[in-house]
């Protein structure tokens, strides 16, 4: 993106960029960065994230790092490390050599903090987590000092390095910035900078330390230590810029980066708190953090969502100040975007029916021409068998049917795709009364799906051939909630109250065409008539599984065409 274009097309985050750059601020640099802490997998929040910080990377040929911001040892854990980095390269990012810690630079935050004792500007206190909390005030209330604010700074600096020595047990000191205890903002009212933690092992330190620097300390100074320029975070971080400022301005640093807040994305029917969700992993609600009903983007990608997708979908919904919720079928319209450019054409019937083409000679096989892909001119044909028997939905069939269904019923003659007219002329029924087979005649100058005497049915349907189809699990996934804000009302002490309990409905008599033996786990398809699916991870040779990605209905290119009349 070049810095010429008006700030008018550029969102405001850009826009200040191309402004910084034009003023020569920053030495001219631009040095963004994503900060994730490894506690949890990425989810599509994070997406918006990723793509802005990197985006605007890439837009101004700069770097992009990627610090891990490991500084509670209690929740992070290597494998969240592993998957993060997995999810950003998947989106198509890349941090290059730029891989950080906050736990690169514990010592000199340790540093740091002696200098803060040093300078006055920060204490250890005695008092208990619960004192703290009642002394900090309200809304409408100013906080009291702590009786321990008043210690010399001999005596803080002897009290934090015992602190770091571990003669202290948890919660009986914080090391907190002496700052304005009436000030408007709560954050401001000597928040803690150290706390001890003694009952877990860093994932890269072990035992060295038993203290640990907050975020709101480590995140500040880590970003001015790797030269940072634009510090971009989303909009609950905004009352903590006075914090970040008054850090970075108590001490001597090497930079001082800009902070700048944009609206967190919100889903509908979604949840995006990493601690909800890791409720939703613990309780066994859902089959761990890559189940394709997660928000997450290893879940994401499980269910068969392309990074073009995401990355589109991302780019669509913008950046903005406020706050505000985006209708999932807006991600939905993306990925059928995306797969219907993308996706091959194939056959499949889910809940089958036999039929039986009793005038088609036995044995025959004729090899019918089928397109891979109508939007794609280049992606040719496939031959798929037909013969004497096959299969169709078995909701394609009704014995009695209403007015307006059109499709295959006694008497009546429809298309197969691809193949002939077909005419049901017998239902044949089991002992409780349920049609299991269907037998039809075939008209033999109608292939291709044309009658040359130019005749017409109202509805084509898709087949699978029973000589060579590929058994298969088909997972059909629906919103994990059934109400829009899982967290409002009491939703937000129980939102599991508001799980959707058929989310998931697994098929597993499913018939897919022989082209689909060969399906590779993470290719994606349009089944035809039902919807775009991906072959599942857990797939074998002998046990297929697809993951419906998403339906064919698009409910967002209605709501748009609606918006637009």
């Amino acid at each position: 993106m070049s810095i010429e274009k008006t700030h008018e097309s550029l969102d405001f985050i850009r826009a200040k960029v191309a402004e910084d750059l034009k003023a020569g601020k920053n030495d001219g640099r631009v040095v963004t960065r994503f900060p994730p802490e490894p506690n949890g997998f990425l989810h599509i929040g994070h997406a918006k994230s990723i793509c802005l910080n990197f985006g605007i990377a890439q837009e101004n040929d700069a770097p992009c790092h990627l610090r891990f911001d490991d500084t509670n040892p209690c929740k992070e854990e290597d494998k969240y490390v592993e998957a993060i980095q997995e999810d950003i390269k998947w989106l198509g990012f890349d941090w290059k050599d730029d891989l950080f810690y906050a736990s690169d630079y514990f010592e000199k935050l340790y540093q740091y903090a002696v200098e803060l004792i040093a300078k006055g500007k920060a204490y250890v206190d005695s008092l208990s987590p619960d004192e703290i909390r009642q002394y900090r005030g309200t809304l409408t209330e100013p906080g009291k000092e702590s009786p321990h604010r008043g210690r010399s700074v001999e005596e803080n600096l002897d009290l934090f390095t015992r602190m770091k020595n571990g003669e202290f047990e948890e919660g009986d000191c914080v090391l907190r910035a002496k700052i304005d205890m009436a000030s408007p903002h709560i954050v401001m009212r000597d928040p803690a900078l150290y706390r001890i933690i003694k009952r877990a092992e860093h994932h890269r330190t072990g035992d060295k330390w038993c203290i640990y620097p907050m975020y709101d300390f480590a995140h500040c100074l880590s970003d001015s230590i790797e030269g940072i320029t634009h510090s971009l975070c989303t909009l609950e971080f905004a009352n903590h810029r006075p914090l970040y400022d008054w850090i970075l301005d108590a001490l001597d640093v090497p930079c001082h980066p800009r902070q700048t807040e944009f609206a967190r994305l919100n889903l509908n029917y979604t949840i995006m708190s990493k601690r909800k969700l890791l409720q939703l992993v613990e309780e066994n609600h859902i089959q761990g953090w890559d189940d394709p009903r997660m928000p997450t983007i290893s879940g994401l990608r499980r269910r068969g969502y392309t990074p073009e997708a995401i990355r589109h979908f991302c780019d669509k919904i913008g950046i903005a100040k406020v706050e505000g919720t985006v209708d999932v079928a807006l991600l939905e319209h993306c990925l059928r975007e995306d797969l219907n450019r993308r996706a091959q054409r194939v056959m499949a019937v889910l809940r089958p029916i036999k039929v039986v083409i009793e005038n088609y000679p036995e044995g025959q096989v004729e090899e019918m021409d089928c397109i891979n892909n109508p939007e794609d001119p280049g992606a040719g044909t496939r031959k798929v068998p037909f013969s004497r028997t096959l299969y169709i939905e078995r909701d394609d069939f009704m014995e009695d049917p209403p007015k307006k269904f059109f499709r295959l019923a006694p008497g009546r003659e429809v298309r197969l795709r691809y193949a002939y007219f077909i005419k049901c002329e017998e239902a044949i029924k089991n002992g409780q009364g349920e049609v299991v087979e269907l037998r039809c005649t075939y008209d033999p100058e109608t292939r291709g799906g044309n009658a040359p005497d130019g005749r017409k049915v109202k509805a084509t349907l898709h087949w699978v051939p029973a000589d060579g189809a590929v058994d298969a699990e088909v997972r059909l996934y629906d919103r994990l909630f059934t109400v829009e804000n899982p967290l409002s009302g009491k939703g937000k002490e129980d939102f599991t109250a508001h799980i959707n309990l058929h989310s998931m409905e697994a098929l597993t008599s499913c018939k897919m065409e022989p082209s689909l033996a060969d399906a590779d786990p993470g290719n994606s398809y349009q089944f035809e008539r039902l919807g775009y699916f991906c072959a599942d991870k857990d797939s074998t040779a002998g046990h297929l599984i697809f993951n419906r990605a998403v339906s064919l209905r698009d409910q967002w290119a209605k709501i748009e065409k609606t918006q637009k009349k």
